[in-house]
């Protein structure tokens, strides 16, 4: 099994073990950014989508609102439990253009030039080779279609995100993580020279400043729990988890930390007629 294979395993699993409070109220940013990346798009009646790392659909849903009944959105990610969430969602918004489907965006078995638009929203980060990936997203869009790609920008969650690595390294140093996958194109210049790589030279790229609200101390460990911080928070046993959320949770506290950077920058790319 390739490393790349390893990688997806692990992250299906993080996702899932997150899948419960993915949606969790402290994580309004997951639609908040997932509806402004579909508003970009200015999608039309009638038109296909392709949404890849659905998530539980931030995107996707938006999307199947947007074209229409007589539009269609596939939906795909490698948690099935996120989609089942994102099923759930769009059987009570009464949607029935939206298909659901696990799997990964490398290996979708869809012909070029089959959809209006294709969306990646905080998922293109994940593989190795993004690159890679934008060619074979961009195979798939319609000429005259669109491709958006959603990104993180710099200073993600912080300064709640370097106090929870410190804890984790404080017990657990072999699991520390001071590179994060976004971070390779974490600034428009980064995401640029990534897309132009993959042949994408017209793309309007836009950076948005956010701050992500915290309420409570409580509010980050619902992030924490219910995103891919999962992955590092399941190796733990339960002494060394309930030290590392004590831990952070009282520096957030102390420190009276009650919002975090979520940064986003935001890549639209439209594909010529001929």
């Amino acid at each position: 099994m390739d490393n790349y294979e390893v990688t997806k395993i692990k992250t299906a699993n993080a996702y899932n073990a997150a899948a419960e409070l993915f949606d969790h109220p402290a994580n309004t940013f997951w639609n908040r950014f997932g509806n402004s990346t579909v508003e970009r798009l200015q999608l039309q009646l009638g038109e296909h989508v392709l949404d890849v790392c659905s998530g539980t659909g931030a995107s996707a849903l938006p999307a199947a609102i947007k074209v229409g009944p007589h539009g269609k959105v596939v939906a795909t990610d490698l948690a099935a439990k996120l989609l089942a969430e994102a099923k759930i969602k769009a059987k009570t918004k009464n949607l029935k253009n939206i298909e659901f489907r696990v799997g990964d965006m490398l290996s979708l078995d869809y012909a070029d030039a089959s959809f209006d638009a294709v969306v990646c929203v905080f998922g293109i980060f994940f593989v190795p080779d993004m690159a890679e990936a934008v060619t074979e997203l961009w195979r798939k869009v319609r000429p005259g279609g669109r491709l958006a790609i959603t990104t993180w920008g710099e200073n993600l969650f912080e300064p709640a995100n370097s106090l929870f690595w410190q804890a984790v390294r404080d017990e657990r140093p072999d699991l520390y993580k001071g590179f994060n996958p976004w971070d390779r194109i974490s600034t428009p210049e980064n995401l640029g020279e990534m897309l132009a790589e993959a042949g994408l030279h017209q793309v309007e790229i836009v950076t948005e400043l956010a701050l992500h609200p915290l309420n409570t101390p409580d509010d980050w460990w619902m992030l924490v729990l219910g995103s891919g911080y999962r992955g590092t928070l399941d190796q733990l046993d339960p002494m060394q988890l309930e030290r590392v959320k004590q831990s952070n949770l009282s520096q957030l506290q102390t420190k009276s930390i009650t919002g975090i950077e979520a940064n986003v920058i935001y890549a639209i790319a439209k594909k010529p007629l001929s």
